[in-house]
């Protein structure tokens, strides 16, 4: 089972894997561990990552990028109407409204949707969304050794993130074991790009004038300029001295120079430098921190490269820039390490992260007063997340439940609404008043916000014998208790190795009217008491109706889902039949360079021009009416030009190894008959074999002799054009049936012969001592043999 975190830039995306030797960041078939984010869509298939950026000029109408904007949001969008400007191929409206096609902080809820079925398009078991300056502490923190106890004051880190398209910062405060993010701000409209632009408007406004030509009106020269000045950006951040931009038939086939340096460079983008603070003053004020209580500052992301965004920095904090993590890995490898800590298959070190709520969450219900409505804020800006709340109602009809942000006045979002929840099956109680109505909101583990549940709280009169008593106490208890329970594993479940909210933070129970209460456990224990003297309560859950805001309908998921599966079976098809028709046009290339070279003398002339017409002509069907054909056609048009040429490249490799294979073969018949020889010669390494098998080896070897003999007289004989005689095979064949034949015979061991001494010591130890000689002197000194042998032994275990 592979776990993976992905970080999906504006730009680019990282993929690291969790394997056992700890987090790698992995190269894609480019050996390159940075894929851009783009994909190129073309009649029959799709080029994604570096294939697709190559086809960006050459394809632009049909090659898709930037589009992490796009997630969640409706197509009439002004973030999406600005973005399309942007764009060079078009957005088309889709039926349910959407614009088409790691996670920032700053994503809300439609958003969050919007990427969690995106993975679910693509077959992956998403087991948690995080935040990008979540992801970079964790990556931080849980290598960390020398972070302070529990007991003690954490240590406080501030994480700055600029990528390509946004710029985030968050404050993290670290114990041993333990990360919680205090507060998170952010500019989502400042990245790389912002800096791109202004130097793109720049060259722009100089070529109209010098070169009376208008870029924006032509998208591939558009394009070609941002690429070049992306890199003009990312040397002017090493080197402060001029730098040249050259664009060769840049457009109308003309050729365009110009040059900049970094002090033109900031004076140009010093409106986007002044955008630099406000984020790092915001944060400071949300955690309650002052710079002498920051510890570190951590960047990361591309855009922090420039030298004018770190001297932002280190002049608002007084303080030098840290940058020990890697400014493009660091998220991907922090979110692998999350995936380790959430996945069984993993042993990670036990740490625990609390997140937070980006924006304010409020809920919002009609009232029993005419045109009244109820407000309550269930989870308010830089709340701790996952988390879960109880709300209770008291109504006597089934009612709706407004979920929306109140605080995204920070990010441009015309449409605040998460969406409206329906509690359904509320009715009075028995005697007409109103039920209580118990609603569990949560923010998951993916920092999407939800109702949970939603119960009842029916009451039941005690009537009759007093001996159901114990029994009212038992299900009053057992109803409370698994509520306070059930919370408890809910948070648990989905923080995984998250710390439960209730072990530090006091049960919140809010009524209708928006008051908290907020209970220990000891007033928790005595509301069970009056719960048991007032009579028996009954639990019952309610159905809840959802409508999410630009949700996708799980039948549109499914017709999704089932297109990337035809997609990637579309895909796996043409890369076969490219394959094949790749293998044709290499046959053709590489048998007609070799006819004129190795092949030359094992072809007629008749033949060669014949096989040559035959090259040539499908050489030009290939780029003809062969451009496009199935896959089955490329195989057997194959196979018909290897009919022509296999026996060419027969007889050229019988030729080269047919030396080889009639030398070994001799030589082996050759020891045969030395062994042979000297047996006649009566050596006495070969006394003991038998006359019969050695007369048996002689009449093989004579045969072989004959054999090869006649192969090589008939072989010579023949032109290299002709099909040779015998073949390699035969005469490998041969040399492995001579092995197996003779072998065995002539290299049969000698019979072992028992030795004299031997004999003469049997012959003492049967007949006792022998004349003039007594046991006793005879006897050897066993005991300092024993003591000797103990202590070489003794010695040899202690080495």
């Amino acid at each position: 089972m592979s776990v993976v975190g992905i970080d999906l830039g504006f730009l680019n995306c990282y993929i690291a894997v969790a394997r056992s030797g700890g987090i790698e960041t992995i190269a894609n078939e480019y050996s390159d561990r940075c894929t851009p984010a783009c994909i190129s869509l073309g009649s029959r298939t799709r080029a994604i990552g570096n294939a697709a950026k190559s086809q960006i000029v050459t394809n632009v109408r049909n090659t898709i990028h930037g589009f992490k904007k796009l997630h969640g949001r409706s197509f009439d969008d002004p973030i999406v109407q600005t973005e399309r400007i942007r764009l060079p191929y078009e957005l088309q409206k889709m039926p349910n409204g959407s614009a088409g096609v790691k996670i920032p902080s700053f994503f809300t809820d439609a958003e969050r949707r919007s990427v969690m079925a995106a993975a679910q398009v693509a077959g992956l078991n998403c087991l948690r969304l995080m935040n990008e300056t979540t992801a970079v502490a964790l990556a931080y923190g849980i290598y960390k050794q020398d972070l302070p106890p529990l007991d003690e004051k954490p240590r406080n880190v501030i994480f700055i993130d600029m990528g390509h398209s946004a710029y985030q910062v968050s404050v993290c405060a670290f114990n041993k074991g333990k990360l919680k993010v205090l507060a998170t701000t952010f500019d989502p409209y400042l990245g790389g790009r912002n800096f791109d632009e202004a130097l793109v408007d720049y060259f722009c406004e100089e070529f109209k004038t010098k070169y009376k030509i208008n870029v924006k009106e032509n998208s591939r020269a558009l394009l070609r300029l941002y690429q070049e000045c992306e890199k003009l950006k990312k040397l002017m951040s090493a080197n402060a001295s001029d730098l040249p931009l050259n664009i060769e038939c840049f457009m109308n086939d003309l050729d365009v120079s110009s040059k900049m340096n970094r002090a033109q460079f900031e004076q140009l983008c010093a409106s986007l430098f002044t955008r630099v603070e406000p984020p790092l003053k915001a944060v400071m004020e949300q955690a309650n921190l002052q710079r002498e209580d920051i510890s570190s500052i951590e960047i990361v992301g591309g855009a922090t490269r420039i030298p004018a965004v770190k001297e932002q920095i280190t002049k608002f904090f007084l303080k030098d820039i840290s940058t020990t993590l890697n400014a493009d890995e660091a998220v991907a490898r922090g979110c692998a390490l999350q995936c380790a800590i959430l996945s069984p298959a993993f042993k990670v070190r036990e740490f625990s992260i609390t997140d937070l709520v980006p924006y304010s969450i409020t809920l919002r219900w009609k009232t029993s007063f005419e045109d009244g409505t109820g407000e309550c804020e269930v989870f308010c800006k830089n709340h701790p997340a996952p988390f879960s709340k109880v709300i209770t109602f008291h109504k006597k009809e089934p009612f709706e439940l407004e979920a929306f942000y109140t605080n995204l006045h920070e990010v441009p979002y015309p449409d605040p609404r998460i969406g409206s929840f329906t509690i359904q099956n509320v009715f009075p109680q028995s005697d007409g008043d109103s039920s209580k109505v118990k609603v569990k909101v949560r923010v998951n583990i993916h920092g999407i916000f939800s109702v949970a549940s939603a119960s009842v709280i029916e009451k039941q009169n005690v009537e009759g014998d007093h001996s159901d008593a114990p029994m009212e106490t038992e299900t009053s208890f057992k109803n409370e208790s698994k509520d306070d329970v059930d919370k408890m594993q809910v948070d648990q479940e989905e923080g995984g190795h998250q710390k439960c909210h209730a072990e530090h933070t006091p049960e919140e129970e809010i009524d209708h009217t928006g008051t908290k209460t907020k209970s220990a456990p000891s007033d928790k224990q005595d509301r069970l008491n009056q719960t048991i003297k007032k009579g028996k309560v009954k639990s019952i859950d309610l159905p809840i109706q959802s409508s999410l805001c630009r949700q996708l309908g799980q039948d549109l998921l499914n017709s999704y889902i089932e297109n990337e599966g035809k997609m990637i079976m579309q895909d796996k098809l043409e890369k076969e039949r490219n394959d094949a028709k790749n293998a044709v046009e290499e046959y053709v290339y590489d048998f007609r360079d070799k006819l004129g070279t190795v092949y030359e003398k094992f072809i007629t002339q008749e033949d060669l021009n014949k096989l040559s017409a035959i090259l040539e002509d499908t050489e030009n069907w290939l780029y003809e009416e062969g451009e496009d054909q199935p896959k089955q056609i490329y195989v057997d048009k194959l196979q018909e030009l290897k009919k022509y040429g296999q026996p060419i490249q027969m007889r050229y490799m019988e030729h080269e190894e047919r030396p080889k294979a009639l030398n070994d073969l001799g030589k082996k018949i050759q020891l045969v008959m030395k062994v042979i020889e000297a047996y006649r010669n009566k050596d006495e390494r070969y006394d003991h074999l038998d006359p019969a098998d050695v007369e048996k080896v002689e009449k093989y070897i004579s045969e072989a002799m004959s054999w090869l003999n006649s192969k090589m007289n008939a072989q010579n004989k023949l032109s290299l054009t002709q099909d040779p005689v015998v073949k390699v095979s035969e005469i490998v064949a041969k040399s492995k049936e001579l092995d197996n034949f003779c072998n065995p015979i002539i290299y049969k061991p000698k019979p072992k012969v028992e030795v004299a001494e031997d004999k003469a010591k049997a012959n003492s130890e049967h007949n006792g001592p022998m004349d003039g000689q007594s046991g006793t002197e005879t006897k050897p000194d066993t005991t300092k043999d024993s003591s000797q042998h103990t202590k070489s032994s003794g010695e040899m275990e202690v080495d």
